[in-house]
């Protein structure tokens, strides 16, 4: 089973779920329409990793606040990266199809350690940055539905497991990436960096 560290423990998530088109400047880059109800779907254990793997030519990255849920609430932070083959993607949409295949693959869910969120919700951002140039901004403010509302929508109709990730949708400026591409994420209450991450694709 795959692992994660909070506060020098090891946790074990039983799932990592995803809040999907949760920023209207991302939804109209793809082209997608803005959605009547909230977007989830999940990860299983097995698509988490700390390292950034390339897949192919044709899956993109796409930077996301990620939190970690203890006994139904949101108790650690983090950042991550949702990684979607696109086109497989893309051709499920069309026939209405699950996505399963484009996302929920063994190492899409790449994610940092986790610290304790002890900072007001609405202060916290993050900033993407690859081969050291701004790709991706996230802001509280830029997201349609806040955290509380993805707790509270998630717990509606599945059960959440200590340990487990909301991830908490992708702004702008998502695409593709090559073998050694670095990416350095940024997450902010206010002006103060409370953590940061690095990878570098293998």
């Amino acid at each position: 089973m795959k692992t994660l560290q909070f506060k020098q423990q090891t946790i074990t998530p039983s799932k990592v779920v995803c809040i999907g088109r949760n920023y209207v400047e991302h939804i109209k880059e793809l082209g997608n329409e803005i959605p009547e109800n909230m977007v989830v779907f999940n990860k299983p254990n097995s698509a988490i990793t700390d390292t950034l793997y390339f897949i192919d030519e044709t899956t993109r990255f796409e930077a996301e606040i990620c939190f970690l849920v203890e006994q139904n609430k949101l108790s650690g932070v983090g950042v991550g990266l949702d990684l979607t083959k696109a086109t497989i993607q893309n051709k499920m949409k069309e026939k209405g199809l699950p996505w399963e295949r484009a996302k929920a693959f063994d190492g899409s869910a790449v994610l940092s350690d986790f610290i304790a969120l002890d900072t007001p919700l609405e202060s916290l951002s993050m900033k993407l940055f690859v081969n050291d140039r701004l790709q991706q901004h996230a802001t509280y403010e830029l997201m349609m539905y806040k955290p509380l509302e993805m707790l509270e929508e998630i717990r509606s109709f599945m059960s959440l497991e200590d340990g487990d990730v909301i991830m908490s949708g992708t702004p702008k400026g998502v695409a593709n990436y090559k073998r050694e591409d670095t990416f350095y994420i940024e997450l902010y209450s206010d002006e103060e960096v409370i953590l940061s991450q690095m990878w570098q694709a293998k």
